[in-house]
């Protein structure tokens, strides 16, 4: 095509248009190459979006969590190797040959590996994660010291918003222990402290008595999944008694119902006489006489 083009001009004698051809079937190549790997992008999103719509569907619970996740990943991999080709293709279309290149790049890598060991950690990390399904977009977790809303999952790093809303980036390299919050169920811990002077047995009806009237309002019940389990005497401490005790409830939701719960307790002690102690010095003044 390019001889055709080349022989129409000079039957045409526009001779000095025909230095220009090479530079002129370059620019369309490279645009031919840019386009089709714009729309290739395109359809691999598009794709990944649909077999994320259709698996979604059949999906439940915290499963879609991790469809989602792996999905952008699987996009964000994809937008990588594409671009990756698209560069090479460009730079043979301007007849920069792309073997030395990737020589070079195989000796440069195996001397850049050592220097960057953390950063294949952190991929080859973030793999494993994903594939073990440790960590899902919305979880709340515990890693590297930090404890958060997971707002990004990526190969590189995790993102978290903690309760402040401070925004954390832990690279995955230096996660070496997972605490995922927010797994089909979870308990919610309560301490309660009562005077010495209280009836272990009357103070642990009033606790089962709340926690029975919480699992029957309908603006909390459907996060609640199980009764009052009342541990006990967990300790005694310098003016009180604490009471342990535990509910099992949605993921996510152990503080809400902890709060919701003692502060039901505070209501319920005062209708029922239940001293809530507080630290506090008895002073003897009785005079000491010498013997």
């Amino acid at each position: 095509m390019k001889k055709t083009v080349i022989n129409l001009l000079q039957k045409y004698n526009l001779d000095e248009l025909v230095q220009w051809v090479d530079l002129i079937f370059v620019i369309i190549e490279i645009s031919i190459v840019l386009f089709v790997a714009w729309l290739v992008i395109r359809i691999i999103r598009r794709i990944i979006s649909g077999i994320e719509q259709r698996v979604t569907i059949r999906a439940t619970g915290d499963d879609v969590k991790r469809i989602q996740t792996l999905s952008r990943v699987l996009r964000y991999i994809a937008t990588v190797i594409i671009v990756a080709l698209t560069v090479m293709s460009v730079l043979a279309g301007f007849g920069v040959s792309v073997a030395p290149f990737l020589a070079t790049a195989g000796v440069a890598g195996l001397a850049v590996g050592f220097g960057a060991q953390s950063l294949v950690k952190d991929y080859f990390t973030g793999f494993v994660m994903l594939i073990e399904d440790q960590i899902r977009q919305g979880d709340i977790v515990e890693i590297a010291g930090k404890i958060g809303t997971v707002e990004e999952v990526t190969l590189r790093y995790i993102r978290l918003r903690d309760y402040e809303g401070v925004v954390h980036f832990v690279p995955n390299s230096v996660i070496t222990v997972v605490t995922n919050r927010t797994r089909s169920y979870a308990y919610s811990v309560i301490d309660i402290n009562v005077a010495y002077k209280e009836n272990l047995a009357h103070v642990t009806e009033v606790l089962k008595q709340v926690a029975s009237e919480m699992r029957l309002d309908p603006t909390i019940k459907d996060n609640i999944l199980g009764d009052l389990e009342v541990a006990g005497l967990e300790n005694f401490a310098d003016s009180s008694m604490t009471i342990r005790s535990r509910m099992m409830v949605v993921a996510q939701y152990q503080g809400p119902i902890r709060r919701e719960f003692q502060a039901r307790v505070k209501v319920a002690f005062e209708r029922e006489n239940i001293e809530i102690p507080y630290p506090h010095l008895v002073l003897d003044n009785t005079p000491k006489t010498m013997t």
